[in-house]
């Protein structure tokens, strides 16, 4: 089995120019590879990341307009009790601050906050609800309803929206060094694809000085030996490609010529 194996390679043995070829088009490949991957892989850490980014861009813009909105109609009710000229409730526009809470409830982070915030907002325009009452009663303080029963709620809703915003701020944050840390994470494989390369170039190295270089050399110096001191030629190693062949030649040679000189001699001994 052994000698059919190994009949079997020598029959299929590979060319000097295949085992270059495939040995650099390996480093070739891993590159490539490597290089493909660290791309697909950042551009989906970037995306993912990107939109969640963008995501909490508009939740905390989406928030602060939600304080603007209830600060400045919390001014205005101040305004109406502080002028005996004013006597109807402010406009609010409540169909647009619920939408913010229901775009910001799909959220992860900023659902629960948002859901505090309704409820507190509700509170609050229940009690506002009260200002035509105590604008026209006689027996109520409209100063003492304002910062004693409306002012604490508003309060209680604006700390809502505080945390809300700083939740936002806390997840951008967050996204931002996961972003960094993506971008680190992406070019690993690069990096380990690179050092891989590098190995396989240290071990084409090695393998080309150990089974090609010094052969060479080898046969070179043996060469020599045989032109200069009439030495015979008998460098051998162990290569069954073109260059194993080539020595062969060589040694096929050197012996037909140190047969050709010796019948000269004999020739001229002969002769003699």
């Amino acid at each position: 089995m052994f000698v059919k194996l190994k009949n079997w390679l020598r029959e299929y043995r590979l060319s000097l120019r295949m085992k270059m070829t495939l040995s650099f088009s390996a480093i070739a490949v891993v590159l490539l590879m490597s290089s493909v991957i660290s791309i697909l892989e950042y551009r989906h850490m970037s995306n993912y990341v990107s939109t969640m980014i963008a995501s909490d861009i508009r939740n905390i813009h989406v928030t602060q307009n939600m304080v603007d909105a209830v600060d400045a109609y919390n001014l205005r009710m101040l305004a109406v009790i502080g002028d005996d000229g004013l006597n109807s409730l402010p406009d609010f526009n409540r169909t647009e601050f619920v939408s913010y809470c229901d775009s910001l409830r799909q959220s992860f982070v900023a659902g629960p906050l948002a859901d505090s915030v309704v409820y507190a907002y509700s509170a609050y325009m229940l009690a506002s609800l009260e200002l035509e009452d105590v604008l026209e009663s006689n027996f109520i303080d409209s100063r003492d309803w304002y910062f004693n029963r409306l002012q604490p709620i508003f309060g209680r809703m604006r700390g809502y929206l505080d945390k809300l915003s700083s939740a936002m701020y806390a997840e951008l944050q967050q996204n931002s060094s996961d972003f960094d840390r993506g971008f680190y994470r992406s070019i690993i494989p690069g990096a380990v694809a690179v050092s891989v390369a590098i190995l396989l170039v240290f071990m084409l190295l090695f393998y080309i000085m150990v089974y090609y270089v010094r052969p060479i050399y080898g046969m070179r110096n043996a060469l020599r030996d045989f032109l200069q001191f009439r030495h015979r030629y008998t460098y051998e190693f162990e290569n069954s490609d073109q260059l194993g062949q080539l020595n062969e030649s060589v040694t096929n040679l050197t012996e037909e010529n140190r047969n050709l000189r010796r019948r000269i001699s004999e020739m001229k001994e002969n002769g003699k």
